[in-house]
């Protein structure tokens, strides 16, 4: 399927100019803006703008929730319990976070729990946020939409793709960021691929019998058809860490768990996510941790490569390598074009104002 080049400013410009026009603060449409448009960016397709017609979606049947403030629901200092009141995830996940990180500053740990935030986006991003900030953050995330990765030894979608993410700041240099999902690929990047029309890698994927199958189209059938299913990274040790993420993500937090009765929203997206954000310094070890960090990553990059590998990466290098390779333009395939200016539509029918067809930016 063909692919359009959109120029990344006039990208960003473009969601920022929908979601205002949908009734976005200003604040709230830049900072969804900011998130969706860097999710591309950072080669994450499937968190970026293609997630734009499935909020709204969820927008225009009254589950998402514009301009919403997160509510305090229970401080002891170093623990913060937050509500997201189904609102935006990028803007209440941006307010959550920055409430951590004063508390890690203050005491030099927080352990936050955010519960019921719309779509909260590409997980890494807030693990940036605290690294920026100097502060090491853990965050354990379940995903609360149609169930569609299949537990180990099973074949029948019972729980979401539930990322796990670590950043790490490194005094001097970009921080370590671990961030992926538990299922084997996550189903933005099964999307893309449909919409694409070419294959998943083995070993992602189970059609609706419980087949192996490289056929992204297993997770969009038509109507009435069965669904397929996503596999766990790594087996059990996917499928266990995944199970984690549901139950501290969720369970701890005081959101809810997917199951049958938890899931009564067509289009949303609700995250739950507990996040550990500390200060390393407060553990002693200023003086030691930049020393420690450089000495390992040399001796890694030491390792002799293997035939075709350009060369040991570390956590968050491929994504710099995409924003620079992509500083001036953002790729867009065909389907999700259409779906986006589908979604354009959508809003200039329900508001009177849009920002048009992205499709009119193409090159």
């Amino acid at each position: 399927m063909s692919e359009s080049r959109i120029p990344t400013d006039a990208l960003h410009r473009w969601v920022d100019e929908l979601w205002l026009a949908a009734g976005c603060d200003a604040r709230e449409a830049r900072l969804t803006a900011d998130h969706l448009v860097g999710a591309n960016l950072a080669g994450h397709d499937s968190h970026g703008v293609g997630m734009i017609p499935k909020y709204v979606l969820s927008w225009l049947g009254d589950q998402l929730q514009l301009n919403q403030q997160v509510s305090v629901l229970h401080d002891t200092g170093a623990m913060l319990s937050l509500d997201g009141n189904r609102g935006m995830g990028q803007a209440v996940t941006e307010q959550a976070m920055a409430l951590a990180i004063g508390r890690a500053r203050e005491h030099g740990v927080c352990v936050m729990g955010l519960r019921r935030s719309h779509h909260l986006g590409r997980v890494g991003h807030w693990a940036e946020q605290a690294s920026a900030a100097g502060l090491i953050s853990i965050h354990f995330v379940n995903v609360l939409s149609k169930p569609i990765v299949a537990p180990h030894g099973g074949y029948q979608a019972r729980y979401g793709t539930n990322p796990f993410t670590i950043g790490v700041p490194v005094p001097g240099q970009a921080p370590l960021v671990l961030d992926f999902a538990t299922s084997a690929i996550a189903l933005g990047k099964v999307r893309v691929a449909h919409n694409k029309e070419v294959p998943v890698p083995p070993g992602c994927l189970l059609d609706a019998a419980g087949h192996p199958t490289e056929d992204p189209g297993v997770m969009f059938p038509p109507a009435g058809a069965p669904q397929g299913a996503l596999r766990s990274f790594g087996e059990h040790k996917g499928y266990v860490l995944a199970v984690m993420c549901e139950l501290l993500g969720a369970a701890v937090t005081g959101g809810h768990t997917i199951r049958p009765e938890t899931l009564t929203h067509e289009h949303a997206v609700w995250n739950n996510m507990l996040a550990l954000v500390f200060d390393p310094a407060r553990l002693g070890s200023s003086t030691s941790f930049g020393h420690e960090v450089e000495a390992f990553v040399d001796w890694i990059r030491s390792s002799a490569l293997q035939p075709g590998c350009a060369g040991v990466q570390l956590p968050g290098e491929p994504e710099r390598a995409w924003r620079r390779a992509r500083a001036g333009w953002v790729p867009v395939d065909a389907g999700t074009l259409a779906q986006l200016d589908d979604a354009a539509a959508r809003v200039q029918a329900a508001r009177g104002s849009s920002p048009g067809p992205l499709s009119r930016l193409a090159a």
